[in-house]
């Protein structure tokens, strides 16, 4: 009789629900068998799903496909809503039908699991590149015109050169034919390429800015207002990373120019 070691096994090389080795090993009495093949079912149902999603998710690059435009830069920015900190953009090329797994808009996956699928785009993207604005040209032309800026520059490092953007709620004055997408990063696996890769450039700088200005828990807030950032400017002031147009920070600096 095969063990229930060996069934397993098998199982572990079924890809479909239709398997006529479920069939045959539903016929098996045993409760670890009937075990084995309600895990591995739920398995390739989780598979099937997400594969669905992520086919869900190609809808606007398949509709370029089919104008035969092959090279799409999914466009994404992270970090315009922080008190410190740069924006910083990012344009990814993924090869036609490229379908990464878990790949979603970056504020929807689990932050453990933000480094392994920034990883699989690295290995996988046709073409990256990361445009980055600090806050100095922040507070010079305002955060919407930043983050225009910075989705630029990462989109004039792409090689080869995109023939389409789809871009997150936005529109860019380059001479490439683009979509502007609500939600584009919960919408489309170009931009949610882009958004993750986006996120965990910014988040590796705030690492290091949270090392050169202690006390304002930038590893963990990335520059968002939280209790304990708002703490730290309240009692060591504001840092060169400092937004000096955002609240409460502008108040701060006009109030010790006023001293």
């Amino acid at each position: 009789m095969t063990t229930i070691k060996e069934i397993k096994e098998l199982l572990a090389t079924v890809k479909e629900l239709d398997n006529p080795l479920f069939l045959e090993f539903e016929k098996d009495t045993r409760s670890g068998v009937q075990k084995e093949i309600s895990k591995r079912k739920k398995a390739i149902q989780v598979e099937l799903d997400e594969d669905l999603r992520l086919e869900s998710m190609l809808s606007y690059e398949k509709e370029l496909y089919k104008q035969g435009v092959t090279f799409i830069a999914g466009v994404d920015e992270v970090g315009r809503g922080p008190l410190a900190g740069p924006v910083v953009a990012a344009a990814v090329i993924l090869p036609i039908n490229c379908k990464i797994k878990a790949l979603n808009d970056s504020k929807k996956i689990p932050k453990k699991k933000h480094l392994e699928i920034y990883y699989a785009v690295q290995d996988q993207a046709l073409a990256i590149g990361i445009g980055i604005m600090d806050n100095h040209i922040i507070d010079q032309v305002n955060i919407y015109e930043a983050t225009k800026l910075a989705m630029k520059k990462a989109i004039s490092q792409l090689r080869p050169q995109p023939e389409h953007l789809l871009i997150d709620a936005m529109q860019l004055d380059v001479p490439i034919s683009q979509t502007a997408i609500i939600k584009g990063d919960a919408n489309s696996l170009s931009i949610a390429a882009a958004s993750i890769v986006a996120k965990v450039t910014r988040d590796e700088l705030m690492k290091k800015y949270d090392q050169q200005y202690p006390g304002y828990d930038f590893i963990a807030n990335a520059g968002y207002g939280t209790a304990k950032h708002l703490e730290g400017l309240e009692k060591l002031g504001v840092t060169p990373i400092h937004r000096t147009s955002f609240e409460p920070v502008k108040t701060l600096v006009s109030t010790k120019k006023d001293k």
